[in-house]
């Protein structure tokens, strides 16, 4: 009798301790639309009381709330056990309970609005390839005038001159939204190019505690530079003589609405303790917290440059539910299609109601060719702003240079800590893509003392060639070139190359073409419904960037730009932006079916 006495207090004791280690995650619950009938204030209530039915206490229930959706969306983000979320999604009114899912982005203009035909000049034919009714669309869309266009991403950083309000009017009175201040940002960075600014941190803090000061900012400003680049690119203020680190792509930079508001939505941030170049991260209730209050501001075009590691249903994308309310509200919600190519059934955002967009080129190159000891000259492509100091230096493939021990089918890669110092000294050296961040290739052929590198694609990679500001001399050719280098490397003892100084060339073609890494179809979550749905520039963008950041974002990169190249559907995605801006400022009684129709089945030839 007394064992039995004690197991049942032994139990009474443990009990609550075993119900408090269950793991809780967030949940976001998702109850569909508001009716409008009720106050902000009766709306949290009510989700709330929710929590009677699965918490122990009041204040377990307060602790768990993280964000509550009142605008348009209806539903709540919360921290619960596995249990807890089964029990509310059996009650009636619930439509769906996921959980949240963490995003990593990576990379996930001057001269790319003219290829596609809108000359960045004001006042010298600017679309002058797409005339209606005898007036060029750019002007008749009066470059995008009080459309307003709200960007979620990783911030801004205000100072650009691609965000300046000189000679802007007064703010669109439909304008609902806010400046929200935070670190090193005050209502003073917005203005009436900016007008407004938020950021959403609850679900990161829920996961990774406070923002440390040092990896980014407590507010709506940048420190990464994503989401300054996208933000340009759709509606930056037309800014002449820009050009990135070492001279290249000069010209005036654009956005393809230069006169569109911008409200910013920061919903991505730096992923503690990790290089920026690995990405952001954008915790689910975070964008739908942001993706709400985009809505209740009105916003007239919503840019999502952010995809999810994997496709979802359409009852678990975070992205895809907000862009169904915004769709309800006749605003356009323009998403990345992601950089997980060429492999099929790939992409992300496919929900037919927004607008996916895959990645194409330019027909603007940087030819720097290596030129072998042999003669032969092999095309390259660069944007490093350095030179060699001398014509020809000994040549070496990274797979015969290793330390002991790397793997034999990663040899070739110049992955960190890989390279020889005593047998890559004073030599340049060819890499191979495929596993590895490409700048980081670069960044270890230095540390090995090398001094220049060969970035060769793989098979996969085939001729897309992306150029990065690298730490030293370099260029980057195509598979067919890399294999030519490697014969010439195996036919003599001394193999010896000349990395040739870059230069702009414009009007290369073939162009467009489309970008090995954009991700494909088919759509796995609906394959009757087609995805992508348009391309758009996304190779080597010029565009503003952040000063807290370097152009590369490695650690050891200490320079700082104000324009930066960087390549992905995250840069594709607000072209599109920008050219339906256009549209709905020519269109204002058009439906978002009408603008998406437009820009999917319009061309030049």
């Amino acid at each position: 009798m007394k064992i039995i006495v004690s197991c049942f207090f032994l139990n009474l004791i443990l009990a609550p301790l075993l119900a408090s280690s269950v793991e809780k995650k967030v949940y976001i619950v998702y109850f569909g639309e508001h009716n409008g009938e009720k106050a902000l204030d009766e709306i949290e209530k009510t989700h709330r009381s929710y929590f009677d039915s699965v918490k122990e206490s009041e204040e377990e229930a307060k602790s768990s709330l993280i964000y509550s959706y009142k605008h348009s969306i209806n539903g709540f983000a919360a921290k619960l056990t596995p249990d807890e979320a089964s029990k509310l999604s059996g009650m009636e009114e619930v439509v769906s309970v996921f959980p949240s899912h963490q995003v990593k982005y990576s990379a996930q203009t001057t001269r790319s609005w003219e290829f596609v035909g809108l000359d960045e000049r004001e006042g010298q034919s600017p679309w002058n390839k797409f005339k209606m009714g005898g007036e060029d669309l750019l002007s008749k869309a009066k470059y995008g005038k009080d459309i307003i266009i709200g960007v979620m991403d990783s911030g801004v950083w205000p100072e650009s001159p691609s965000f300046s309000d000189e000679g802007m009017g007064p703010i669109p009175k439909s304008w609902k939204g806010i400046c929200q201040e935070g670190i090193a940002f005050n209502s003073s960075h917005c203005n009436k190019k900016i007008i407004g600014a938020r950021y959403y941190v609850k679900g990161f803090e829920s996961q990774f505690g406070s923002v440390n000061a040092t990896e980014d900012y407590l507010s709506p400003r940048d420190m990464d530079g994503h989401g300054t680049h996208t933000a340009s690119t759709a509606a930056g203020r037309q800014v002449s003589n820009v050009a990135a680190l070492g001279g290249f792509a000069k010209g005036t930079a654009s956005g393809g609405a230069p006169l569109a508001r911008l409200a910013i939505y920061k919903a991505c941030w730096a992923i503690p303790n990790q290089p920026k170049a690995d990405g952001n991260t954008c915790f689910a209730e975070d964008m739908l917290a942001a993706m709400d209050d985009a809505i209740a501001d009105g916003v007239d075009i919503l840019s999502v440059s952010i995809v999810t590691p994997e496709p979802l249903p359409y009852h678990q994308d975070t992205i895809g539910l907000g862009a169904l309310h915004a769709a309800k509200r006749n605003i356009l919600v323009v998403c990345s299609a992601g950089n997980n190519g060429p492999a099929p059934g790939t992409l992300s955002n496919p929900a037919p109601w927004l607008i996916t967009v895959g990645a194409s080129s330019l027909d603007r190159a940087f030819f720097a060719p290596v030129i072998l000891g042999n003669g032969l000259e092999i095309i390259g492509q660069s944007v490093a702003p350095y030179k060699l100091k001398k014509d020809k230096y000994p040549l070496v493939y990274a797979g015969d240079v290793v330390v002991p021990g790397v793997p034999q089918n990663i040899t070739g890669q110049c992955l960190p800590g890989s390279l020889e110092p005593d047998k890559v000294k004073g030599k340049i050296v060819v890499c191979t893509r495929g596993v590895g961040l490409r700048v980081g290739k670069g960044i270890e052929v230095k540390r090995a003392a090398g001094v220049g590198f060969i970035l060769a694609n793989s098979q996969t990679n085939g001729n897309e060639l992306s150029c990065d500001v690298h730490l030293l001399p370099a260029t980057a050719v195509t598979y067919d070139g890399g294999i030519k280098i490697l014969e010439y490397i195996n036919s003599t003892k001394n193999p010896i190359a000349m990395i040739s100084p870059a230069r702009t060339v414009l009007h290369y073609k073939p162009a467009p073409f489309m970008a090995g890494f954009t991700s494909q179809g088919p759509n796995v979550v609906d394959p009757n419904i087609l995805k992508p749905d348009i391309t758009a520039p996304g190779l080597n963008i010029l565009a503003a960037w952040s000063e807290a950041s370097s152009p590369t974002k490695f650690p050891e990169d200490h320079r700082s730009v104000k324009y930066n190249f960087f390549s992905g559907t995250s840069m594709s995605c607000p072209h599109v932006s920008g050219a339906a801006a256009l549209l709905r400022a020519i269109h204002p009684d058009w439906s978002i079916a009408a603008i998406k129709s437009a820009l999917m089945t319009t061309s030049n030839t």
